[in-house]
């Protein structure tokens, strides 16, 4: 087992690592920013490194002061979590290259599965159904882009290759604003992930957003521990998460998990790692590969059983997957709320003090949260303060427990979504489930 471990990130996840690893024996240290001196992780580290100021290119995405830190502190690995470094190539082939474990897949698959093209051309390549589109970067010449999106079909939606969370996307409806749609994306996917490659794909009007957790280690070994519906989104940021799908049938699961991890192990993928899908008409159209633990992991541990991030710590460490895919069983119903440090109805940032911290409690409730009342919420960061799971033995129950934690949930001193949680728990479309991505901004009048 590796002996020390640098926790890259900060929040909820750094803590969520720190707890994996103190279960696993291992040690941690804690890599923090000066605004971040009192996270409930960097207290209880058994070391901390201080590695910048608060803008996080100074802090959390300075590669050199993070390898630095495991340097001084002769740890042996470095988790990233997720965002941040979490996906970027050039940090784990840094993290290897000099000497440390990266917790995570190798770069090279980092770098395959992280850009879209080459991901939707892999997937291809195993039977895995895409979104019909420009099977490559969209070139410079403003013909053939009318040509490839005429042969699609409008509307299209132009993505950015190397990236992700609604950066560098637009949607077209016709030929008159194609051109400006995707110079824009392209200027955005510079900004955002230093790559300016943009692709082309069909927009699919009502999809839901579907995603298949898999884990794989050293040996070849590839299982998917099943799907997690994401479909209840705001500007393309998730907002609830649920496991298993609604209406996704044992069928189909096993078809995909099939295909997936034939995908997955012909690449040599290691750790955990997440492939989404839109969902529409009964087929699943692949959209991208998460090559990291994804905030939503809670939902597939609550019906799984199973501690994703001991898994990734075990796998790094060379250690083979203690189970195969037909040990995996799905038991209940798990939902998960984001909580967010915002304005419910305005969605603004609302860092602050926090004066009052009363988790709730009950029968299969998780909380996975860095808060503690006196805790500064700083305004450098994610609003994410918290993340509510509940477990029931079915979908019903999982959603009358999440409307009582709700109830009971007291955060003073900020602002928080709870109220936005608490009114979606009402609608009956949500208690339907089955809901289309675009479902939450029409409710919100925000589309």
């Amino acid at each position: 087992m590796l002996d020390k471990v640098v926790i890259a990130n900060r929040g909820e996840i750094a803590l969520r690592i720190l707890r994996a690893c103190r279960e696993l024996g291992i040690k941690t240290v804690a890599v923090h920013s000066t605004a971040d001196q009192n996270l409930k992780h960097v207290l209880l580290a058994d070391e901390t490194v201080c590695i910048g100021p608060p803008q996080s290119r100074d802090s959390y995405l300075n590669m050199p002061a993070i390898i630095s830190a495991a340097e001084v502190t002769d740890s042996v690995g470095i988790h990233p979590g997720y965002g941040f470094l979490s996906e970027n190539a050039d940090f784990a082939e840094r993290v290897e290259n000099s000497g440390f474990v990266f917790i995570g897949p190798k770069s090279e698959t980092i770098r395959l599965m992280g850009d879209k093209v080459s991901a939707i051309r892999v997937m291809k390549q195993h039977g895995v159904t895409c979104v019909p589109g420009s099977d490559g970067p969209l070139p410079e010449d403003h013909d053939e882009c009318f040509r490839l999106a005429r042969a699609i079909g409008y509307p299209v939606i132009i993505k950015a290759s190397g990236g992700g969370g609604g950066r560098g996307m637009r949607v077209v409806h016709g030929d008159a604003t194609l051109v400006n749609a995707i110079n824009v994306a392209r200027t955005e996917a510079q900004a955002a992930f230093g790559n300016n490659t943009v692709y082309m794909e069909k927009y699919l009007e009502k999809p839901r957003h579907i995603e298949f957790q898999v884990i794989a280690d050293h040996h070849g070994n590839v299982v998917c521990l099943g799907e997690r519906d994401c479909s209840l989104q705001r500007r393309r940021q998730k907002v609830i998460e649920e496991a298993p799908a609604p209406g996704i049938s044992p069928t189909q699961r096993e078809r995909m998990c099939e295909r997936l991890t034939a995908a997955c192990a012909a690449v040599g993928y290691r750790s955990a790692g997440t492939i989404e899908f839109l969902y529409q008409g009964g087929e699943f159209y692949f959209i991208e590969m998460n090559t990291r633990i994804q905030v939503e992991h809670p939902v597939t541990e609550m019906i799984t059983g199973l501690d994703l991030v001991k898994l990734q710590l075990r796998v790094a460490a060379g250690e083979p997957l203690p189970f195969r895919q037909q040990d995996v069983t799905l038991r209940g119903h798990a939902i998960e709320c984001r909580i967010n440090a915002e304005d419910p109805k305005t969605f603004m940032p609302s860092p602050g003090t926090v004066r009052l911290w009363h988790p709730p409690g009950g029968p299969g409730l998780r909380i996975d949260s860095h808060l503690y009342s006196g805790y500064a919420v700083p305004p450098y960061y994610d609003s994410l303060v918290a993340k509510l799971i509940v477990c029931g033995e079915n979908r019903e129950t999982a959603i009358a427990r999440m409307r009582n934690a709700l109830s009971e949930m007291v955060i003073e001193g900020i602002r928080t979504n709870v109220p936005l949680h608490q009114e979606i728990f009402g609608h009956a479309a949500f208690q339907q489930g089955g809901l289309d991505i675009h479902y939450l901004e029409r409710r919100l009048g925000l589309k």
